[in-house]
């Protein structure tokens, strides 16, 4: 159990740096004259939606069954409004690493959520391992290019950087499959703040990135990954 909740959350996790890998291709066809903007606008928007699908089918849905509900809108609650202090808190010091603190922020709880729901064998677990790395890819990629472009990191710096924070995700399963397997009321809180925070993140940061002058098409973005959360959830329920 225990090996399979770790390899699940380092397989979530190593959607990190593969989307920083991503970005780091985009970059090198635009300085070859081959990038699409339509390609970035669609990446975000696809990480809108599936951001969007971990919320809707998972993180809600569980974290609900697990807490009273005047608790689970209030752990909901707390998790928007938590990550809206993080927000200007970052934007104070310094927004070149908002995204990647975002990308840190969900994740973390997410990885302690799937540890947890492994420990009390909860069928969502493999959902929600999927959630996680489908949303992960994204952040990657929008993040890396933060870094690359506020920050003036080198690549190889930021997808080093990028590997050694998958294995966040492993530890933070440990974390929920020690300790959190008989808390259940602990756990659902946890994922619905995860929600509220993941939902803020989406409309605040995501949403307006992914809209392109002049052109529809990235929208399908936001379908596609919702689409592929839905797949996974109609093949575990």
């Amino acid at each position: 159990m225990m090996t399979s909740a770790l390899l699940l959350a380092f397989m979530a996790g190593s959607a990190i740096p593969i989307g920083g890998g991503l970005a780091w291709f985009d970059s090198v066809a635009r300085q070859w004259g081959k990038g699409e903007e339509e390609f970035h606008h669609t990446v975000i928007a696809f990480g809108g939606g599936a951001l969007f699908s971990a919320v809707a089918l998972v993180l809600v849905p569980e974290g609900a069954e697990k807490i009273s509900n005047l608790s689970a809108i209030l752990a909901f609650a707390a998790g928007g409004y938590g990550f809206y202090l993080l927000d200007c808190i970052l934007d104070w010091i310094s927004g070149s690493t908002s995204q990647l603190v975002a990308m840190m922020s969900d994740f973390i709880p997410e990885a302690i959520a799937l540890g947890a729901s492994f420990a009390s064998q909860d069928p969502a677990a493999l959902l929600l391992a999927l959630m996680i790395g489908l949303q992960n890819l994204p952040e990657g990629f929008n993040a890396y290019r933060e870094l690359i472009g506020s920050a003036k990191l080198s690549p190889r710096f930021v997808l080093t950087a990028f590997c050694l924070l998958s294995l966040c995700g492993p530890l933070a399963a440990w974390v929920g499959l020690e300790f959190l397997a008989e808390r259940e009321s602990l756990l659902g809180g946890l994922m619905l703040f995860a929600a509220g925070g993941i939902f803020y993140i989406t409309f605040e940061d995501i949403a307006p990135q992914a809209v392109l002058k002049n052109s529809r098409r990235p929208a399908l973005g936001s379908v596609a990954g919702f689409a592929l959360g839905l797949v996974g959830y109609l093949m575990t329920t």
